[in-house]
C-alpha cells in the first residue's frame, strides 16, 4: 500500500464512481479499477460495493477511507516541513556508516558541503564524541535530546558513558524514566532484558475497537512500534496479540478478545539476546515480547535490536575463529596494546602446542636419514589435513548458529563426513599417488604418501565435525573450535599417520 494508492482510493471514495475518480486523476477505469483491486487483495476484503447509484463503501472500506484521511494529512504536512527546509537550505544530514568507513571520508568533503549549506550539520558521533557533547549541554538541552529518544536507546547510550556523564543523564530524567531506566540496567549484559525497550502499546480484553483505537492514538506517539498491540489483564499478564491491521479491518463493535492470538511467542527476561534474536528469524518477527517469571509483560524487543545483536554476534564469531580474544571497540579505537594483548594468549598456546608436531618429527630422524624425500611431502599433508578440517568445523559451525544442526545429531553427522572424506580422500589419494609414482617412479612412495593424504582427510574431518558440537554440548563457544585449533590438532595427527604408514609400507 502505497500514498499514490491512498490518494487513488480517495478520490474514487470523494467522486462516488470509478469513471469520475479516472477523469480527476487522468487515469484510465481500468487502471483504477486495478489500483482497487490490488488494496483488497492487500487487505484481505471488499472495500466497495457497486449499487445502483455507482459505488458504496463497505465497512472495511470506510475505516480505510478514514486511515487514508488521516496518513495524506500528515503527508501533506511532511512534505510542507520538508520543503521548508530545502528552501532554508538547513536541516541534518544523517551518516549512518559502519566498520569505521567514516574515516575514508575526508573532512575536505565535509567542509566543502558546510560551506555551501552552512545551517546543514552532520549527525555521526563516535562514543568520545558523544561523550564531550553531553558534558557541554545545559541540564534543559540534554532532557530535549532524551525525550525524543526510545527507552532502550537511552539505555544504551548510558552503558557506553563514565559515571559522571551517567549521572548528569539520569538528572535530566523524570523519576519515573529514572526508576525504569535503573530497573533496565539491572538485568544481565547479554539478556533479553537488556535490550528491550519499555515503550509498547497496550489494551484490555473487554475494549471495543474503538476503544482501542483511541487507546492506540494516545500511547502511539511514545510507542517504538505500533504493529503489534499486547492484551494484558489487571496484573499485567500477557493473555495476547493482535495486529494493528486486524483492528482497522475489524467492525467497531468488536471486542479485542475476539480478535486477539493466545499463542504467543515470548521470552523471558533472562533469555540470552542471541537466543531471542534467532527467534526473529526463525518465526519472522517484527518484535517479540519480553515477560518476568510470572508471565507479565515488561517490554518488548524490536527487529532493530534483533540486528543490532546478530551483527554483534557474528563479529564476536569472526574474532575467536581467527584466534583473538573479542572485543567491543572497532579496529581504529583498540589501542596497539589491546590488539597485541587479544591475540598473543591464542598465539602461544597455538606455537606451544606445535611443539608437539616438532618432537614427533625429531623421533623419526632415521626415516629421514635413510629417505630424505619423505620431508618434501610433510607441508602438503599438513596443509591438506588442515584445510579438510576447515572445511568441516565452518559447516558444523554455521549448521549450530542457524540451529539447523544439535549435538544430538552428532553421530548422523560424523557418518556423513565420514563419507564424504571417503570420497575426497580417494581422489587426493589418485591425483597425487600418480604424479608422485611419474615423477620419482616409486611405488612405496606413491602408495605411502596417498594412504597418509586419505587417512589424514578421513581424521580431520572427523575431528572438525565433532569438536564444535563437543563445545556447544559443553555449553561453550563452537567458534572457539575453530580453524587455529582443529589445524594444530590435525597437524599432530596428521604427522604421526605418515610415519606410522611410511615405518609399515618402506620397512623404516
Amino acid at each position: 500500500m502505497t500514498i499514490k494508492e491512498l490518494e487513488e482510493f480517495r478520490m474514487i471514495c470523494q467522486r462516488g464512481s470509478l469513471a469520475r475518480a479516472s477523469k480527476e486523476l487522468f487515469m484510465s477505469p481500468q487502471g483504477l479499477s486495478r489500483v482497487l483491486k490490488n488494496l483488497e487483495n492487500e487487505l484481505e476484503c471488499t472495500l466497495l460495493d457497486r449499487v445502483a447509484s455507482g459505488i458504496e463503501l463497505t465497512e472495511s472500506g470506510q475505516r480505510l477511507y478514514d486511515y487514508a484521511n488521516t496518513v495524506l494529512s500528515e503527508y501533506d504536512k511532511l512534505k510542507k516541513e520538508i520543503d521548508m527546509i530545502r528552501a532554508s537550505e538547513e536541516g541534518t544530514v544523517e551518516l549512518l556508516v559502519a566498520y569505521d568507513i567514516l574515516r575514508y571520508l575526508t573532512p575536505d568533503c565535509i567542509l566543502e558541503f558546510q560551506k555551501k549549506y552552512p545551517n546543514v550539520t552532520f549527525s555521526y558521533m563516535e562514543s568520545d564524541m558523544r561523550e564531550k557533547l553531553i558534558s557541554d549541554l545545559t541540564d534543559k538541552e540534554l532532557k530535549g535530546i532524551l525525550d525524543e529518544l526510545f527507552m532502550d536507546d537511552t539505555v544504551d547510550l548510558i552503558e557506553e558513558m563514565p559515571s559522571n556523564v551517567v549521572k548528569k543523564i539520569l538528572k535530566a530524567v523524570n523519576k519515573e524514566d529514572r526508576k525504569t531506566i535503573n530497573e533496565l540496567l539491572k538485568y544481565p549484559e547479554d539478556s533479553a532484558g537488556s535490550i528491550m525497550t519499555t515503550e509498547f502499546v497496550d489494551l484490555k480484553e473487554n475494549m471495543t475497537i474503538e476503544q482501542a483505537l483511541d487507546r492506540i492514538r494516545k500511547l502511539a506517539v511514545n510507542s517504538e512500534t505500533i504493529y503489534t498491540c499486547y492484551v494484558l489483564n489487571q496484573n499485567r499478564i500477557l493473555q495476547g496479540i493482535v495486529s494493528i491491521k486486524e483492528i482497522l479491518l475489524a467492525k467497531e463493535n468488536c471486542l479485542i478478545s475476539d480478535l486477539m492470538e493466545t499463542n504467543i511467542i515470548s521470552v523471558n527476561t533472562l533469555e540470552d539476546q542471541e537466543e531471542v534474536a534467532k527467534k526473529f528469524d526463525k518465526y519472522d518477527l517484527y518484535a517479540l515480547p519480553v515477560v518476568d517469571n510470572e508471565n507479565r509483560l515488561v517490554g518488548i524487543v524490536t527487529v532493530d535490536d534483533a540486528i543490532n545483536v546478530l551483527h554483534d554476534e557474528v563479529e564476536e564469531d569472526f574474532e575467536k575463529m581467527a584466534a583473538m580474544q573479542p572485543t567491543e571497540d572497532g579496529y581504529f579505537e583498540t589501542s596497539v596494546w589491546k590488539h597485541a594483548k587479544n591475540r598473543i594468549v591464542w598465539l602461544l598456546f597455538l606455537m606451544l602446542s606445535s611443539i608437539i608436531t616438532g618432537v614427533i618429527i625429531t623421533n623419526y630422524e632415521n626415516a629421514f636419514a635413510a629417505i630424505p624425500i619423505l620431508v618434501a611431502f610433510i607441508p602438503m599433508i599438513m596443509d591438506t589435513g588442515g584445510n579438510c578440517g576447515s572445511q568441516s568445523s565452518t559447516l558444523i559451525i554455521r549448521g549450530l548458529a542457524t540451529d539447523e544442526l544439535e549435538p544430538k545429531d552428532a553421530l548422523k553427522i560424523l557418518w556423513k563426513e565420514i563419507r564424504v572424506a571417503l570420497v575426497v580422500g580417494v581422489i587426493l589419494t589418485l591425483v597425487n599417488g600418480l604424479r608422485i609414482f611419474v615423477q620419482y617412479k616409486n611405488l612405496q612412495l606413491a602408495v605411502t604418501v596417498g594412504l597418509s593424504i586419505c587417512v589424514t582427510v578421513i581424521l580431520s574431518k572427523s575431528i572438525g565435525c565433532l569438536l564444535p558440537l563437543i563445545a556447544k554440548k559443553l555449553k561453550l563457544d563452537p567458534a572457539i573450535m575453530a580453524a587455529p585449533l582443529i589445524t594444530t590438532i590435525v597437524d599432530v595427527l596428521s604427522i604421526l599417520v605418515y610415519f606410522q604408514i611410511a615405518t609399515a609400507i618402506m620397512g623404516l
